[in-house]
């Protein structure tokens, strides 16, 4: 569905404004609503003249870190299909290094405690060698494994190497099989290829530029290296919203964006943490996820809304998200400007609502209602497909979804009964018993002496 010509000149408005005050050789972005780009501006020139290339969606800018997200579901494609496991020690499979011991899993939330730059060299000016140099020159960790988020770039080298053993072949050539190419990601290059931007410095304290150098990072390109366009972006954004094409289990993206390990800052309150590649932020209630990018003479953000709810700010739909590129070392921009942007299609097009039908069914009946675990009153209804007791997000009220057919087995969705297993309890001539919700017992009455309550109840009742 088109934007209104209202939301396109606000949204051309804030990028055009961004762009002066923040002082942006160029800037070009993106914004994605039900998997589709539905919105993209540019400003600005590749060179940062003012006669020089105007940038538009199709010129490639370093998207610097944001590789490390198409690197992490590639690994974990390697998962799904069995040919490794999360809880595999990266020596198992690459042996040789001081990262022997590190799980994968650690290297993919930043835990593994590896070291966050290489030994010598500034690794994102300079080229780099291979692997073998890369261990060569004594890469090991500052933590022990698994204390704490510490973020690595040097963690993202061995997943690429992990990517180049498993597969047998070059880390890049697998990403492009694998991912870009069936996304239709074909501007999205190691190396610049065709319109691009320049990499460049502004001066802190005059509008004077300079180039910044372009190079191969070797062993470390997974880190940092690829190059895209708003377009290329927008796809990926798209499969982080849950468009995932088939490349990737519905399932393995729900895991990838679980917060996995909280970003400690010192004096700050907790608002952002760390999947399995993907770094995930709450808003004032909003679950964002996505990742930024930063490379000399680069910075780059994709955002995406993991659900409708729109925290402090306006709701809109699950996916909406925007990608970000601009052509300058450091600024503020990227903190600010991003969310500007996904915050106006949000307070401007407001989502579709999808009519309420009557679909359920008339045997969840016998489960609906008061319910009692001991002396607690909880309420079980049925919201769409799923059971739900309690309040999800209050105590331990929890989503559940149903296992296999019938309405007797169900498995939790939410919280402290995530995964745990509900079973409806039948008494001999069918009818509902009690729910035995991981050994906890839920009676229709308080304590119902004949729901077999662990424990018994005491043979005087109330009294």
């Amino acid at each position: 569905m088109p934007l209104s010509p209202t939301t396109t000149a606000r949204l051309d408005h804030v990028l055009a404004t961004g762009q002066r005050d923040h002082r942006l050789p160029s800037v070009a972005a993106g914004l994605v609503r039900g998997g589709e780009l539905v919105w993209s501006g540019a400003v600005g020139t590749s060179d940062g003249r003012a006669d020089g290339p105007p940038v538009d969606s199709d010129t490639q800018f370093r998207m610097g870190s944001i590789t490390k997200t198409i690197v992490a579901v590639a690994v974990m494609r390697l998962r799904d299909e069995g040919l490794i496991d999360l809880t595999d020690r990266f020596g198992t499979h690459v042996p040789g290094s001081a990262l022997d011991d590190v799980t994968i899993e650690q290297l993919l939330s930043h835990a593994g405690g590896v070291q966050a730059e290489t030994e010598s060299g500034w690794w994102e000016r300079t080229p780099g060698g291979d692997w073998d140099h890369l261990v060569g020159s004594g890469v090991g960790t500052r933590f022990r494994s698994g204390r704490r988020f510490h973020y690595s770039n040097t963690g993202y080298a061995a997943l690429g190497r992990l990517l180049e053993v498993v597969r047998e072949r070059p880390w890049f050539d697998v990403v492009r099989e694998e991912l870009l190419e069936p996304l239709g990601m074909r501007r999205t290059t190691p190396r610049p290829s065709g319109p691009a931007a320049q990499g460049l410095a502004v001066h802190p304290f005059a509008d004077v530029l300079l180039h910044e150098p372009e190079h191969d990072g070797g062993a470390m390109a997974p880190a940092g290296q690829l190059w895209t366009t708003v377009e290329d972006l927008a796809r990926w954004a798209a499969l982080l919203g849950g468009r995932t094409e088939s490349l990737l289990a519905e399932s393995t993206l729900a895991e990838m964006v679980e917060p996995h390990h909280v970003v400690d800052e010192p004096g700050q309150p907790w608002n952002g943490a760390h999947g399995l590649g993907w770094q995930v932020w709450n808003d004032g209630g909003a679950r964002t996820a996505g990742h930024g990018g930063s490379m000399p003479g680069f910075l780059a953000m994709q955002r995406v809304h993991l659900d409708a709810a729109g925290g402090d700010g306006p709701p809109g739909q699950a996916g909406d998200g925007v990608v970000l590129l601009t052509n300058t070392t450091a600024s503020v921009a990227l903190k600010t400007l991003p969310k500007q942007l996904l915050r106006t299609l949000r307070e401007l097009e407001l989502p579709e609502v999808t009519p309420w039908v009557a679909a359920g069914t008339s045997e969840v009946l016998e489960l609906a209602g008061t319910w009692h675990w001991g002396s607690a009153t909880e309420t079980a209804k049925f919201v769409g497909e799923h059971l739900v007791l309690g309040t999800p997000g209050a105590g331990r009220g929890s989503r559940f979804e149903r296992v296999g057919s019938g309405v007797d087995n169900w498995v939790g969705l939410d919280g402290y009964y995530t995964g745990e297993p509900l079973q409806v309890v039948r008494r001999a001539d069918g009818s509902v018993s009690h729910l035995d919700l991981a050994t906890f017992r839920f009676t229709r009455t308080p304590y119902d002496p004949h729901g077999d309550v662990p424990g018994g109840v005491d043979e005087r009742g109330w009294h």
